[in-house]
C-alpha cells in the first residue's frame, strides 16, 4: 500500500460536492415526491451548454482521483470500475435528497451527465497511467518531496483554490474573528454571557497601508515556507517559489474579475499590494537554503502574526454581494465553499506544520 495524496483530495472533493449539491441546507421539507421521481420526469425544454458542461467537469475529477487512489495503493484491479459506482451512486444520492430542497430541482440529466463526467475522469487517469504520466509524477516528487509529505502537499494544492473567494486583504485567508464573534452573539442573544464577549462598539477600521502590505506578503510567503519544509534542494524551493508567485497572483486575478469584471481583475493590486508581493518574493529568495526545521519555525511565526494582524481588518460586505451576481462566479466558488476554505487554510496549515514536528522528533 502506497500513501498518496490522491485519497485525501478524494475525500475534500466529496465534500464540496455534497455542500454544492445541498446549497443552501435550508428549508427542508417533504414535497409529497418521493426521492426517485426525477429518473421518471420527461425530459426538459430548455437547456444550456453550460449546464452540460458544469454536469461534466463537476464529476470530473472526482473520478480522476479515485482511480489515482486505486492506481496508487493497488487496492483493487478495477480503477474504473470502482471510481465510476462510487461517483454513480453518490449523484443518485445528492439528486434524491434535492427532492426535501425546494430551492433546488433534481434531474436524472444531472445524475447521468454526472456519471459521464466521473467516467472521463477515471479514463482520463487510466490513460495517463498507460502513457507513463503518473510514474513520471512519482519520480518527480521522489526528487522535489520528502517522505510523508502528502499533507503538505495537499495543503499547497488546496492554496490557489482558498484564494477563489474574494478577501479584504489580498492572500486575506483565515479571517474569521469578526464574523466568529457575530455568530457566537447571535446565538447568546438574550443571556448574560453575552456581556462576556470582547465586541468593539466602534468596530473593526480598515488597514493601514504598512498593515496591508504586512498581510500580502506573509500572505504570499506562508505557502513559500511551507514548500520549504518539504522540497529537498535549494534549486526547487527557487523554482516553487516562483510557482507560489504565478499561481497566487493568476488566482487573485481570476478572483477579482469574477467579482467585479474583467475589466477589474487587477483593481486589487495597489501600491501596498505590490510592495507585499516583491517583498514576499525577495524573503523567500533569501529563506531558500534555510533548514527545514527553521522554515517550520518561521511559518508558524509568520502565521502568527499574519492571523493577529488580518483579523483587525473589518470584511467587506461588497464581496459577499458580488459573490452571488454571476453563475459562473457563484460555480466556481462551489457557493460559498471556498470560503470556508479560505477560513481554515492557514490553521490547517499550523496544525500539519506542528505535527510535522512532533513526527520528525520522535524519529529522531
Amino acid at each position: 500500500m502506497h500513501k498518496t495524496a490522491a485519497w485525501p483530495l478524494s475525500l475534500m472533493y466529496v465534500v464540496l460536492l455534497v455542500y454544492a449539491s445541498l446549497y443552501p441546507f435550508a428549508e427542508w421539507r417533504d414535497q409529497g415526491v418521493v426521492p426517485w421521481a426525477f429518473l421518471l420526469a420527461p425530459l426538459p425544454r430548455y437547456w444550456t451548454g453550460f449546464d452540460v458542461a458544469i454536469n461534466l467537469v463537476g464529476y470530473a475529477p472526482l473520478g480522476g482521483l479515485l482511480a489515482l487512489s486505486v492506481l496508487r495503493t493497488r487496492s483493487s484491479k478495477h480503477p474504473v470500475l470502482l471510481p465510476l459506482l462510487f461517483a454513480t451512486l453518490l449523484s443518485l444520492a445528492m439528486e434524491s435528497l434535492q427532492t426535501y430542497l425546494p430551492t433546488r430541482v433534481p434531474s436524472k440529466e444531472d445524475w447521468l451527465l454526472n456519471t459521464a463526467g466521473a467516467w472521463l475522469g477515471a479514463v482520463g487517469t487510466l490513460v495517463l497511467e498507460r502513457l507513463g504520466a503518473i510514474d513520471r509524477w512519482n519520480r518527480v516528487r521522489a526528487r522535489w518531496f520528502v517522505e510523508h509529505s502528502r499533507g503538505g502537499i495537499v495543503l499547497l494544492a488546496t492554496w490557489p483554490l482558498a484564494l477563489l473567494f474574494p478577501a479584504a486583504v489580498p492572500f486575506g485567508l483565515g479571517q474569521v474573528m469578526e464574523r466568529g464573534l457575530e455568530a457566537l452573539a447571535e446565538q447568546l442573544q438574550d443571556s448574560p454571557f453575552l456581556e462576556w464577549l470582547p465586541l468593539d462598539e466602534v468596530g473593526l477600521q480598515p488597514l493601514i497601508p504598512s498593515a496591508e502590505m504586512l498581510c500580502v506578503l506573509l500572505g504570499l510567503l506562508i505557502p513559500c515556507l511551507l514548500g520549504f519544509c518539504i522540497i529537498r534542494s535549494v534549486a526547487r524551493r527557487a523554482v516553487f517559489v516562483l510557482m507560489v508567485l504565478t499561481a497566487g497572483v493568476a488566482t487573485t486575478g481570476l478572483s477579482a474579475a469574477l467579482s467585479w469584471g474583467p475589466v477589474h481583475a487587477w483593481a486589487w493590486l495597489d501600491l501596498p499590494a505590490q510592495f507585499g508581493v516583491v517583498g514576499a518574493v525577495v524573503l523567500a529568495l533569501a529563506l531558500v537554503m534555510v533548514p527545514w526545521r527553521a522554515s517550520a519555525a518561521l511559518a508558524l511565526l509568520a502565521l502568527g502574526i499574519y492571523l493577529s494582524v488580518l483579523n483587525q481588518a473589518p470584511a467587506n460586505p461588497y464581496f459577499a454581494q458580488t459573490l452571488f451576481a454571476w453563475e459562473q462566479g457563484r460555480f466556481i466558488r462551489f457557493n460559498g465553499l471556498a470560503q470556508w476554505l479560505g477560513w481554515l487554510w492557514p490553521y490547517a496549515t499550523v496544525v500539519y506544520v506542528l505535527s510535522q514536528l512532533w513526527q520528525r522528533d520522535v524519529k529522531n
